[in-house]
């Protein structure tokens, strides 16, 4: 009896392990008001996923756009973040890194007629925001803005520890080299959690 509870306790481990360590298919739709975006992605592969952004309510020349990213998706949102008065879309993707370090694909509606890509940039480019840097990331749209939260560690590069304190950093849409949109930060700050 003990040894087929054993059994039966072996196979529920396992079993639980493989459907936890999959990742859901994204189809989803997400608008504001008549227009918004279809996304869909199979996100089984955390080195190659294969994605597809369909506008919806846009003028007759909008297409479908397909792209590749490393990672899984883990949420998308939509908002106005360029004050244009059409909706923009920020796809959140993580890599498959024990440190749960993520990052921002941007779509934003070019007049309701077409799709264009909103640049976000690297943390580890700017000095300032990558002190304490380790990852464990979580994104939000506040406004139209987007917001960045993540804990911040020690500066010690080999034991570095949790401080206690969180870095927020806030974002906003602009204009960036060649007219291509691309997400600033415009403020960023530190908090003791709760």
């Amino acid at each position: 009896m003990k040894t087929a509870f054993l059994l039966f306790v072996s196979i529920m481990t396992v079993l639980g392990t493989g459907v936890y360590g999959q990742a859901r298919k994204i189809d989803t739709i997400m608008k504001l008001g008549n227009i918004g975006f279809k996304l869909v992605c199979s996100n089984k592969n955390e080195d190659k996923n294969f994605v597809t952004v369909s506008p919806i309510g846009f003028g007759s020349g909008a297409r479908d756009v397909s792209f590749e990213v490393k990672g899984r998706i883990r949420k998308a949102e939509v908002d106005d973040l360029n004050n244009d008065f059409y909706p923009d879309m920020v796809i959140y993707i993580y890599a498959n890194d024990p440190n749960d370090k993520g990052t921002v694909i941007g779509i934003s509606s070019i007049n309701n007629e077409t799709l264009a890509g909103i640049g976000f940039p690297d943390i580890v480019d700017d000095p300032k925001l990558r002190t304490g840097y380790k990852g464990f990331d979580t994104f939000m749209l506040m406004e139209g803005t987007l917001m960045r939260r993540f804990p911040v560690y020690t500066a010690d590069s080999v034991g570095a520890q949790r401080t206690g304190m969180y870095r927020q950093i806030q974002y906003k849409v602009a204009p960036g080299d060649r007219g291509m949109l691309s997400f600033k930060p415009v403020r960023s700050y530190e908090f003791a959690k709760q």
